[in-house]
């Protein structure tokens, strides 16, 4: 009967720890389980928010090239032009590019840079009889352009022959700037000169070194589809 009694008191001993056994069990997976939602939970908060971050990533360089804000006060930074010894004028100082539809203030004329207008003027080889707008001007060197530019103090002659090398080079374009200095000038993003006529060997010296060359700031970009006249 003692005998007995001990099996007895055995057989509940161990059932009573199978049961604490698997209660422990479900403890754990349930502990399992709220982890795994809490991870999940995690990772899809960051993966939102890696999404907003890229799409406001994308929306700002689609918006402006990568440009920043636009300037309050419509002015290009200041600087000064250095003259190298092949005559090319550097332009020393901030150039900006942001896009903006108010009036620009350029410090030289024609300008060589700064802020501009959201829409370039067309640069294909295109020769314009009446001025065209610095802010669309300054566009296009961006793109990589050389601005052709004379004065009425240029002979007719002189011209016509410059008129007839722009139409034939893309990435160029040409007007009359009444302010400029002197009566042919050539400008490209950050550098100009001034030439003598056309046929000064600098013409094709400067378009050689600086349509689409490494001064620009957006090589490749469109000459075409911008403001025509």
């Amino acid at each position: 009967m003692g005998s007995a009694n001990q099996s007895g008191t055995t057989g509940t001993t161990g059932s009573d720890q199978r049961r604490a056994r698997m209660e422990e069990m479900r403890r754990a997976e349930r502990a399992r389980q709220r982890r795994n939602r809490l991870l999940a939970i995690t990772a899809g908060v960051v993966a939102v928010a890696a999404l907003v971050v890229g799409g406001v990533a994308l929306v700002h360089s689609q918006s402006g090239d990568d440009e920043p804000a636009a300037s309050k006060d419509g002015k290009t930074g200041a600087g000064h032009f250095t003259t190298g010894a092949d005559g090319v004028r550097t332009w020393q100082g901030t150039l900006g590019r942001t896009h903006t539809a108010a009036a620009v203030t350029y410090p030289m004329e024609p300008p060589v840079g700064g802020d501009h207008n959201p829409v370039w003027q067309n640069c294909n080889g295109d020769v314009y009889t009446e001025p065209v707008k610095n802010v669309h001007a300054v566009h296009s060197l961006e793109h990589g352009a050389v601005w052709v530019t004379y004065n009425d103090k240029a002979p007719e002659a002189d011209v016509a022959a410059l008129a007839a090398k722009v139409r034939a080079t893309p990435y160029t374009l040409m007007s009359p700037v009444a302010d400029q200095k002197d009566p042919i000038m050539l400008s490209a993003w950050a550098h100009q000169r001034t030439v003598t006529g056309a046929k000064d060997p600098n013409v094709d010296k400067f378009l050689a070194a600086f349509v689409q060359g490494s001064q620009t700031p957006e090589p490749g970009a469109a000459c075409t589809g911008g403001v025509g006249r």
